[in-house]
């Protein structure tokens, strides 16, 4: 590799230093955004009141929607959009990281060294190993693969349940804001759980295919695949990822038990607008149970993610933030509507609210 190569990877690699920490920041930023509001709304003020109700219309969907605000509205079973974008997003965010994991950032306790990288090798392997020297940079590579992994399970249980599990009434409806909401929040959810190493991870997949160009079958050996190399290193991962996966496992499990209740509620075709009281599970305990378990699922990532990164706190923030807004709106319907319904359940934290 001739000087001119070294001097040309500094500037690249300063570059993408101010493309990253832009990125993150804008990320950070918008998840502040949508925090912040949720919390004014939610003070005990009743100077506040007329923002509280505009961001209630905003949140309303499904069974709290009025009937007769169709305006500025979509259809509920929209929903679908979220999850197939989450998929896709999450599928290329994991196939990109976790193939720049296996060739640039293998496990291990030792620094890599590169000094024969300097007379001879890759030049994009190179460029890109000298990024992740240190044993640290490395594993937080594979644990941005195993945060990816727990989101890909995640979203792929949420399409099934929409097209399987949910019957949305023809009625049910969501403002167009929550839509657009929830499509930002798909895009930049994922992202959040690998900002440590996605930029580098496709900048090194757009250097791999202009090489292939270059030196085609020369390279086809690279692209080998090594099942066990792939899954070996997530097997080696700390106690704080898989506590924050058992934490994940736990969450995803009841929301699992709690949205195929919602699901039963409403036999298959049915699509009036009757509902009735859901009970098992969680349900004896809050009213959003549902809810309950998805902030349980998004702390289960934090914890995996060794809770180090500001931007997954605020993920979470917003997580809880928005959730708890919603099942406050949730708890009060159900007691309007149903003068039998249990005085005894929280709407979404147990004892505390």
């Amino acid at each position: 590799m001739n000087l001119l190569g070294i001097l040309m990877e500094a500037v690249a690699s300063q570059s993408m230093d101010t493309i990253k920490t832009a990125l993150i920041r804008l990320l950070r930023a918008a998840w502040i955004a949508g925090i912040l509001p949720l919390l004014i709304a939610s003070l005990p003020s009743p100077r506040l009141n007329p923002f509280h109700s505009l961001l209630q219309a905003y949140a309303k969907r499904g069974k709290i929607m009025p009937s007769s605000s169709n305006r500025f509205t979509v259809p509920q079973s929209f929903f679908l959009h979220f999850y197939l974008l989450g998929l896709v997003w999450t599928t290329t965010l994991l196939m990109g990281i976790w193939y720049f994991a296996y060739k640039v950032a293998p496990l291990g306790s030792e620094p890599l060294s590169f000094v024969s990288q300097l007379t001879g090798g890759s030049h994009v392997f190179f460029l890109h190993k000298s990024r992740f020297t240190t044993a640290e940079a490395r594993f937080n590579v594979w644990k941005s693969v195993f945060l990816l992994l727990l989101m890909e399970i995640h979203v792929l249980r949420r399409l099934y349940e929409t097209r399987h599990v949910f019957n949305y009434s023809s009625s049910a409806r969501m403002h167009i804001v929550g839509y657009l909401t929830g499509i930002y929040y798909y895009t930049a959810a994922p992202l959040s759980l690998c900002t440590f190493c996605a930029l580098e991870a496709f900048n090194f997949a757009a250097d791999q295919v202009v090489e292939f160009k270059v030196e085609g079958q020369e390279m086809l050996s690279i692209t080998d695949f090594d099942l066990w190399g792939y899954v070996k290193p997530i097997t080696g991962l700390g106690r704080c990822q898989w506590a924050g996966a058992s934490i994940f496992a736990w969450g995803w499990f009841h929301q699992f038990c709690c949205h195929a209740i919602l699901g039963s509620l409403r036999e298959r075709g049915d699509r009036t607008a009757e509902y009735i009281i859901p009970r098992g599970d969680w349900f004896e305990v809050v009213s959003s149970p549902h809810y309950l378990a998805e902030m349980i699922i998004y702390a289960g990532l934090l914890v995996a993610s060794g809770g180090t990164d500001i931007t997954i706190w605020l993920l979470l923030g917003f997580v809880v933030a928005n959730l708890a807004f919603s099942a406050a709106e949730t708890h009060r319907w159900y007691l309007q509507k149903f003068e039998d319904y249990p005085r005894n359940r929280w709407a979404i934290l147990p004892f505390v609210y």
